[in-house]
Order: C-alpha cells, then sequence, then structure tokens
C-alpha cells in the first residue's frame, strides 16, 4: 500500500507536467518539481514523522505478539534444557500457566521493548532510502528492488536488534538465572563479554534475509494473483488483499526459515543452558 500511494502521487504529478506542457505555449503554468515534490514525502508523512511510525508500528507488533514468541523460545530449547516436555503449543501454554502464571509469558518484554523500536527505526529508514536509490517509487511493481531493499535493511537493524534478542531469549528461558534486563545485560558482559551479544548476529542475518527477500517476492506474486482472479476487488489498496497476501508471504518465509531461528535460539542460549547442565 505505501508503494501504491507513492507510486500514485508520482503519476499523478507526471501527467499534470504533461498536460501543462501540451497546454502551455509560453510557460505560464509552472511546472511541479516532482522529485522535490516526493522527496520529503512517504505517504503524506515527512521522512522523520514515517520512522517514528514504523518505530512504534514495530514495538506493538513485537510486545503484542510476545506470548507467542516466548512459547517459540521454550519449545525451541527443550532438547537442550531438558524436564519441560511440551509436544505442542497448548501443553507449552498450560505448563507455563500452572507453574509460572500468566506473567510468565512476559518475562523479557522489557528487553523487546528496548530493541524493538530503534531497530525498526533503523529498517524503515534504510528500506525507503534504498528503495528510493534503487528505482522502488518508480511507477510500477518491481518486487526485485524491494525485496533487495527489504534485505539491506534487515541486515542493518539486526545489527540493532540481536543484543537485545539475546537477552530477551535468555529472560524467556523457565530457569533463568537473571532477575531482569539490566542483571542479563550486566552479567552478560562481565561474564562473557561484548561478543556474547552478537554470537547469533550471522545465523540471524542468514534467517532473516531469505525470509525478507522471499516475503517481498511472495507478497507481490500473491498481489498479482489475486488481480488475476478478482480485478474489481482486489486492488492493492484492498484490505483482503493485503491480509490474504500478506498471510501466505509469512507463513511460506517462516516455514522456510525455521530451522535457522531454531539454530539462533540455541547460539543465543547456549550459555545459560551450558550451566544448567553443570
Amino acid at each position: 500500500m505505501a508503494e501504491t500511494a507513492s507510486e500514485l502521487r508520482r503519476q499523478i504529478l507526471l501527467e499534470h507536467n504533461e498536460e501543462q506542457s501540451s497546454t502551455s505555449f509560453h510557460g505560464g503554468e509552472k511546472l511541479i518539481p516532482i522529485e522535490e515534490e516526493m522527496e520529503d514525502l512517504h505517504d503524506g508523512l515527512s521522512f522523520g514523522q514515517f520512522m517514528v511510525a514504523g518505530s512504534v508500528a514495530g514495538m506493538v507488533e513485537h510486545m503484542a505478539m510476545f506470548p507467542v514468541d516466548t512459547l517459540k523460545t521454550r519449545m525451541q530449547m527443550l532438547a537442550s534444557t531438558g524436564g519441560f516436555s511440551h509436544s505442542g503449543v497448548g501443553k507449552a501454554l498450560l505448563s507455563i500457566m500452572r507453574s509460572e502464571g500468566p506473567f510468565g509469558l512476559y518475562r523479557g518484554i522489557g528487553a523487546m521493548g528496548l530493541g524493538a523500536g530503534p531497530a525498526h527505526a533503523v529498517y524503515f529508514s534504510v528500506y525507503e532510502f534504498c528503495k528510493e536509490k534503487f528505482g522502488g517509487n518508480k511507477p510500477g511493481h518491481h518486487p526485485l528492488v524491494h525485496a533487495g531493499s527489504g534485505v539491506t535493511a534487515t541486515i542493518a537493524s539486526d545489527a540493532v536488534f540481536t543484543p537485545m534478542d539475546v537477552v530477551k531469549q535468555r529472560l524467556q528461558l523457565r530457569c533463568s538465572p537473571y532477575r531482569g534486563v539490566m542483571d542479563c545485560i550486566t552479567r552478560m558482559l562481565k561474564e562473557e563479554g561484548i561478543r556474547a551479544f552478537y554470537v547469533s548476529y550471522r545465523t540471524t542475518v542468514v534467517m532473516n534475509a531469505p525470509f525478507t527477500a522471499m516475503h517481498f517476492a511472495t507478497y507481490e506474486a500473491m498481489k498479482e494473483a489475486l488481480s488475476g482472479i478478482s480485478p474489481e476487488t482486489a486492488s492493492e489498496e484492498n484490505l483482503f488483499v493485503h491480509i490474504m497476501a500478506g498471510g501466505v508471504a509469512g507463513a511460506i518465509a517462516s516455514a522456510v526459515t525455521t530451522p535457522f531461528d531454531v539454530v539462533k535460539t540455541r547460539l543465543q542460549c547456549q550459555e545459560d543452558y551450558e550451566n544448567l547442565k553443570r
């Protein structure tokens, strides 16, 4: 939708300029400088506002889904931690609720809040910069440009988010030895050094880069497919199209990259479960 609105504004300006060029012989009408008009606007927002909006949206998204993320982390660590037997999401949820209560699902959410905001600000700023430089704001669909911009933005944002992601996942463990976010950060720096915060960075990039590329490519393909099935209702501004295309794209990309996510979780929490085994 963001790309469409930007393209629409550009197309309107182009048509306006063509009109004025064909009807004005003496230059009485001033042509609108398209690049100047488009430079500072992103869907009606200034660049700074766009970054703030993206940052807030990222924080809300991650924090709203945090209980599910906790379940995912616990299930991915089963084979290594032992003594926490769930064979499915339902059993995992019941186990946490019985032993730790509802707050057990939110342990580590502070680290998520600290990391998600800056990371999404970086993501959206890099994405918009790359999309503009690679020609993604020109009229028409540019799935490869969007995918490339998304991958570049992911690499940059992961560098910001990974340290807090490590802290978050260590706090999410059932037998976490840390009292809170600051205790975890302090002890990790003292006992393991700064490298511990980035031990999974390469794996994170290997996971998120193809995820982003696949997500964008599938999303664009699904929009095109839906438009072909029902052109009158499947416009880019149609909510149903966004839900269907985004849902299918996210499911496929997640299915392909989940093994890397398990590896990432194990790497980020390896020091903790080594201590638990002693």
